[in-house]
């Protein structure tokens, strides 16, 4: 598919990529131009998303996953929930696209008339 700022601004919105304001493409995970390559190696929107939540998958990091401060106690979300996350959006953009990819075509046999 043909990359467009359209297209762009809501593939950023579908992989949560948001620009932070006074910020440029260089504070997110994805450029412009990584954007652009989703976009041309995807028949739509929605498989470009689940190609994109597929490679966040693969940039997250493990973290302490619990930590405590005097009597303060603190759970981040774990690694493995993270991954369960980004997945699980990615194979639901996936069937999104599949869902939009086109139609189908048939033959129709015309009746014999006498």
């Amino acid at each position: 598919m043909t990359p467009t700022e359209e297209l762009r601004k809501k593939l950023r919105k579908l992989l949560n990529e948001k620009v932070p304001s006074g910020g440029s493409e260089a504070d997110t995970n994805f450029s412009d131009g990584e954007l652009d390559d989703l976009l041309k190696d995807s028949p739509n929107v929605y498989t470009a998303a689940s190609k994109g939540w597929t490679e966040k998958t693969a940039l997250l990091q493990g973290d302490i996953e619990k930590y405590s401060a005097g009597d303060e106690q603190y759970t981040l979300t774990s690694l493995k929930d993270k991954m369960t996350h980004a997945m699980s959006m990615a194979n639901h953009y996936r069937d999104m696209g599949k869902e939009s990819s086109g139609g189908v075509m048939f033959r129709v046999r015309p009746p014999e008339v006498l």
